[in-house]
């Protein structure tokens, strides 16, 4: 009997390694995309970070291995600390109200005991935004802002104003419209996630909190929110990395000169700006300060977030 148990065991190992090669032929185009599209590439930009690559008129300069001589220009102008400030600015103001109102609308759209009619078409209605391209939504933006603009336009008939407002060339309105439109583009991605991780919470803990004469809030804070953690680290590390990595919205509104005087100017189109300018060596060492500032980041909001956990 040992012998024929042993042997069945033996056979449902054997099974086991024979699916299992199926596991790794699926994962074999994910990784091929990988090497060819990210790790070379990533690999190659911290290699030419090392270099003095640049266009001088018409002529080439380099590639000459300077070693960190790039790194150290960049913290020195200044500007990079200048353009992460205009960056993490702007994020913060669109990330704060888009994770309220997505908390708000997400708690509305999961009670059941708010009986809301319509809900297939508001979660379409607020998901739309998402799809649409954050060049047309910044055209659109620049259009309705204009200083001869349909808002402006409203509030001068109306009175509110006596003369047209030039959002372009103020520093917190042209910050403020970026916001705005980060907001709108992401808030309906974000309620759908926090739906998810609410639906996923189970009744049984609700129902036993009103029981103990919990009211509506305390519920929400004390059970929903803790609950909603894995959830809420991810929207925020992934809204991080897209607040680094901002820059089609505040490239198209202010023509890519992050004007009123480089107040939104962010990372990205600084890096822009390097490749534009054919400055290879430059742009790469700023790529790879990217990668590490994100990396940092978002550990400390992992690890910030996980401490009561730990």
């Amino acid at each position: 009997m040992a012998g024929s148990t042993g042997s069945k065991a033996a056979s449902g190992r054997d099974k086991i390694k024979s699916y299992n090669k199926y596991g790794y032929l699926f994962l074999i185009p994910f990784a091929v995309v990988f090497v060819i599209f990210q790790l070379i590439p990533l690999v190659q930009t911290i290699y030419y970070s090392f270099f003095e690559n640049y266009r001088s008129g018409l002529k080439m300069i380099g590639p000459n291995f300077i070693g960190l001589e790039n790194y150290k220009t960049l913290f020195q102008s200044g500007d990079f600390l200048i353009y992460f400030k205009n960056t993490m600015i702007m994020w913060v103001l669109g990330f704060v109200p888009q994770i309220l109102v997505s908390l708000l609308l997400a708690a509305w759209f999961t009670d059941v005991s708010l009986r809301l009619k319509g809900q297939r078409f508001f979660k379409t209605v607020i998901y739309l935004p998402n799809l649409i391209m954050a060049s047309a939504f910044s055209m659109l933006f620049f259009t309705l802002f204009g200083d001869i603009g349909p808002i402006n336009s409203i509030l001068v008939s109306l009175g509110l104003i006596s003369g047209p407002y030039k959002f372009m060339s103020h520093v917190w309105s042209v910050r403020g419209l970026v916001a705005l439109m980060n907001f709108l583009m992401w808030f309906g991605n974000t309620t759908i996630l926090l739906m998810a991780g609410m639906m996923g919470i189970d009744k049984s803990l609700f129902e036993a909190a009103e029981v103990d004469g919990a009211t509506s809030g305390q519920i929400f804070r004390k059970v929903t929110l803790p609950l909603l953690k894995p959830i809420f680290i991810y929207v925020l590390i992934t809204s991080l990395i897209g607040g680094l990595q901002m820059f089609d919205v505040p490239q198209i509104l202010t023509n890519g000169s992050g004007d009123p005087n480089r107040t939104s100017m962010t990372l990205v189109m600084y890096l822009n700006k390097h490749l534009f300018s054919k400055n290879y060596g430059m742009a790469g060492a700023l790529s790879v300060i990217l990668l590490i500032i994100t990396g940092i980041l978002s550990l400390i909001v992992f690890r910030a977030t996980m401490k009561d956990e730990d």
